[in-house]
């Protein structure tokens, strides 16, 4: 009997500290679910400042994990640049996350495509678990009250790609 409660109170806590790592996070979105976004507190390339995500409550957030090295990162830079552009005045927050890069590839690359949206550097990967990210790129919504409401797990071609993602963030 007490070997039968150990083997459940060991799985209570593996469902418990599986869920808190994020890795169920990309599913939970795509059935329905809106969980609270990770925070973060992030060191910004465009200057000495931190980012926050607690900062940007009240608007609509796209966050996009990044590497300079990622063909497919630099296919989609122009396309979340655009969005930037297009949706901004609706209160619209495009964020880049640079990870498993250097900060001089990292403002590189900000400068080659010429990037006016935010960019943040997560050097020790410390959004790897709790957004459940799996591979590059990685972009994810998170609407007005903080919540991730889209998820898209690779690149993205065209703005139209984004604009689903886009409406729910901006829902109020």
């Amino acid at each position: 009997m007490i070997l039968v409660i150990c083997v459940l109170v060991g799985l209570l806590a593996w469902k418990i500290v599986g869920d808190s790592t994020g890795r169920h996070v990309p599913s939970a979105i795509a059935q329905g679910e809106k969980p609270v976004a990770p925070t973060f507190d992030l060191p910004r390339l465009d200057d000495d400042a931190t980012l926050s995500l607690a900062s940007l409550r009240g608007q609509g957030v796209v966050i996009n994990f990044w590497a300079s090295w990622c063909a497919p990162c630099r296919d989609e830079a122009p396309v979340l640049e655009a969005a930037w552009e297009r949706y901004g005045d609706e209160g619209l927050v495009v964020l880049g996350i640079d990870r498993e890069d250097t900060e001089g590839d990292a403002r590189d690359f900000i400068e080659e495509f010429a990037l006016t949206y935010p960019n943040v550097r997560d050097a020790q990967d410390e959004l790897e678990i709790p957004y459940g990210l799996t591979g590059f790129p990685e972009t994810y919504f998170v609407d007005r009250r903080g919540r991730l409401v889209a998820h898209i797990p690779g690149p993205v071609d065209e703005l139209e790609d984004l604009e689903a993602g886009i409406a729910a963030a901006l829902a109020q």
